[in-house]
C-alpha cells in the first residue's frame, strides 16, 4: 500500500517558494476523509471474497466518527504522550506484519490504515513546540513511513514555530541529529522516484526540514554535508532530467551549505564539485534561463562557485577544470550569466593564491575582454539588475589583482593596456577615481553630522561604531576608491613615465591631490589582511608604502 499516496498531506509554507504547478488550492487528494477512502474501496467489494476490504472500509467510517469526537480535545502533555505511545504501538504491529506477509499487502492494510491516522493526528503537535522535547521519545523507526514523517518533521521544523519556543526546538533539533536524521534523511531520498509526483514531493518537504535546521542552528551545515547530503546534492544538480523546483532547492541548499564555510567547500572540491557546477552553468553561456526560477538557479550555483573560490585548493581545481576559459566566454557571450561571471573572476583573481589564475586569465586574452568593460558599462548588465557600482567594482578588482599577481612578460602585456590610445584607460581610470572621491566625501560628511550628534548626547564611539561606519564608508564607495587609487599608484610605479605623468596632470588639471591618495591607500593598507596571516598582513602594508614613496 502506499502510504504517500494516501497521506499526500501538504501543510501551510507560509513563504516559502510554491513548487511548480502547486496552485493556491488544495490538492483534492489530500482532501481524502476516510468516507471518501472507503468509497472507493467499496466499488471494489466484488474483488475481496475473504471479506478484508469490508472490514477496512468499517474501520475507515469508524475513525471518522472517532476524529469528530476528538476536534474539541485539548492538546497538552498527557494527549501527546499518549499519541507518541499509539505511535509506537501501530508502527511496531505494522512492522511485524510488513515482515510477517511481504507479498500480502491485504494482511497489513488495516495496520497501514491505522499507522497513517496516528500520523495525521500528530500534526497538531507542530503548533505547540513547547511540547517538542516528548517527541524526543519516539523511538520508533520512522523512516519506513517516510513521505508521511517528512511531511510531519517538515511542519514540525517550520522556522517561525521553531522560534516560537527555543527550548523545545533545542531539544527536538539536539535529538534529530543525535539519530543522523539528516544520513536517514538522504538515504531516504535515494529511494524516492521523483517521476512520482507524491515523492518529488517527499523529496522537496525533506529539502525544507535542511533548510530549517541550517536556519535555525547554522553549525549543523557541515555535519550535514558530511552525512551524504553533498554528495546527493552534487548528484542531483547534475541528473540529467528537465528542470523543476526540486533542482532549484537543490540550488539553494548547496549554497546554503557553503556560506562561511571551509570544510563544506573542501568537501565539494573532493568529489569534483566545481566541475559539476562549471558543466551546469556552460548551459548558461550562449543561452539566457528560459524561467525567473530558472535564473534563480543560475544565480544559486554562481553564489556556489564563488564561495567555493575563497578557498585556495578550490582555485586549483577551477583553473585545471578550464573555468576562466567558460567565465571569459560568458563576458563575451553578453548574456544574462555575463554579471555573476565577472564575479567569479573576481574571486578566483584576487589575492596571491590567485596568482596562477591571474596569469592564465591573461594567457587566454582576458585583457581583451575586461578592458572594454573596464572603459564603459554595459547598458545590457544594467538591464540585468546589476547596479555600475557593483560591474566597477568587480572590474576594478580583477585589474588590481592582476597588477599585484602578474610577472615579467604577462605584467608587461598589461602595462601596455595602459599606454594604448594615447593613455585613454588612464583617463578612464581618474574618471572613476573623482566619481569615487565625490561619492566618499558626501559619505564622510554624513557621518561626521552623526558623530558630533551623539558626542553631544554625550554617547560614547567605542571601536564597535567606528567598525560600523567605516562598513558604511565602503558600501557608499570606499571600496572601488581603495581599488582606484592602488591601480593608480601601482602604473606610476611601473617604470613607464608616461603613464605616471598623465596621472598627476589629470590630478593637477581637476583639483586632484597626492596627498588624498595617499590617505586612502594608507588607511586601505591598516585594514588590510582581515582573516589572512599576521605575516601576510605586514608583508603586504611594507608593499603598499613602498609604492606610496615613489607615487
Amino acid at each position: 500500500m502506499d502510504v504517500g499516496e494516501l497521506l499526500n498531506y501538504q501543510p501551510d509554507r507560509g513563504a516559502k517558494r510554491l513548487r511548480a504547478g502547486d496552485d493556491d488550492d488544495d490538492d483534492p487528494r489530500s482532501k481524502k476523509t476516510g468516507r471518501e477512502l472507503a468509497r472507493h474501496l467499496e466499488g471494489d467489494d466484488s474483488e475481496d471474497p475473504s471479506g478484508e476490504r469490508k472490514r477496512i472500509l468499517e474501520k475507515l467510517m469508524d475513525d471518522d466518527e472517532d476524529a469528530d469526537d476528538q476536534e474539541g480535545e485539548p492538546v497538552d502533555e498527557s494527549l501527546v504522550k499518549k499519541m507518541i505511545l499509539t505511535f509506537e504501538k501501530r508502527s511496531y504491529k505494522n512492522q511485524e506484519l510488513r515482515i510477517k506477509f511481504p507479498d500480502t499487502p491485504g494482511r497489513f492494510m488495516e495496520t497501514e490504515l491505522d499507522l497513517n491516522d496516528i500520523i495525521q493526528e500528530m500534526h497538531v503537535i507542530a503548533t505547540m513546540p513547547d511540547l517538542y522535547h516528548l517527541l524526543v521519545e519516539l523511538n520508533a523507526p520512522l523512516l519506513h513511513i517516510a513521505i508521511a514523517v517528512v511531511d510531519l518533521l517538515q511542519e514540525l521544523t517550520d522556522i517561525d514555530t521553531l522560534h516560537e519556543s527555543e527550548e523545545g526546538a533545542e531539544v527536538l533539533i539536539d535529538s534529530l541529529l543525535e539519530g543522523q536524521v539528516v544520513a536517514l534523511l538522504v538515504q531516504n531520498m535515494e529511494r524516492l522516484d521523483e517521476q512520482v509526483k507524491e515523492e518529488a514531493d517527499g523529496v522537496y518537504n525533506t529539502l525544507a526540514i535542511i533548510e530549517n535546521m541550517a536556519e535555525f542552528r547554522p553549525g549543523l551545515c557541515t555535519e550535514a554535508a558530511q552525512q551524504g547530503l553533498m554528495q546527493w546534492l552534487l548528484k542531483r544538480i547534475k541528473a540529467k532530467i528537465p528542470f523543476d523546483a526540486n533542482k532549484l532547492y537543490c540550488s539553494e541548499i548547496l549554497a546554503i551549505l557553503l556560506q562561511n564555510n571551509d570544510s563544506t567547500r573542501e568537501l565539494l572540491g573532493e568529489l569534483d564539485g566545481i566541475d559539476v557546477l562549471l558543466q551546469q552553468l556552460s548551459v548558461f553561456k550562449r543561452h539566457n534561463p528560459a524561467t525567473a526560477e530558472e535564473q534563480e538557479m543560475m544565480e544559486n550555483l554562481f553564489d556556489a562557485l564563488c564561495s567555493c573560490l575563497m578557498l585556495a585548493a578550490n582555485r586549483d581545481r577551477f583553473l585545471r577544470g578550464e573555468g576562466l576559459q567558460l567565465m571569459n566566454l560568458m563576458l563575451r557571450e553578453k548574456k544574462m550569466s555575463r554579471t555573476s561571471a565577472l564575479r567569479v573572476l573576481d574571486h578566483g583573481m584576487i589575492g596571491p593564491e590567485g596568482s596562477d589564475n591571474c596569469h592564465k586569465f591573461v594567457d587566454i586574452l582576458g585583457l581583451r575582454t575586461i578592458f572594454p568593460l573596464f572603459m564603459k558599462t554595459p547598458k545590457k548588465m544594467r538591464k540585468a539588475g546589476a547596479a555600475d557600482k557593483e560591474h566597477e567594482e568587480h572590474v576594478c578588482s580583477i585589474i588590481a589583482s592582476c597588477l599585484r599577481n602578474l610577472k615579467a612578460q604577462q605584467r608587461t602585456r598589461l602595462l601596455s593596456k595602459f599606454t594604448e590610445n594615447d593613455c585613454e584607460k588612464v583617463d578612464r581610470l581618474m574618471e572613476l577615481h573623482f566619481k569615487y572621491l565625490e561619492a566618499v566625501q558626501v559619505a564622510d560628511k554624513r557621518i561626521e553630522g552623526e558623530k558630533h550628534d551623539m558626542v553631544k548626547r554625550g554617547e560614547i564611539l567605542d571601536d564597535v561604531m567606528e567598525d560600523e561606519f567605516y562598513l558604511r564608508r565602503l558600501d557608499a564607495g570606499l571600496f572601488v576608491l581603495q581599488l582606484l587609487c592602488y591601480i593608480m599608484v601601482e602604473i606610476s610605479n611601473s617604470g613607464i613615465s608616461q603613464l605616471q605623468q598623465r596621472v598627476h596632470q589629470i590630478l593637477n588639471l581637476r583639483g586632484g591631490s597626492v596627498k588624498v591618495v595617499r590617505h586612502i591607500m594608507r588607511e586601505y593598507a591598516e585594514n588590510i589582511g582581515d582573516g589572512k596571516s599576521e605575516e601576510f598582513k605586514e608583508s603586504e602594508q611594507k608593499r603598499i608604502m613602498d609604492l606610496l614613496e615613489n607615487f
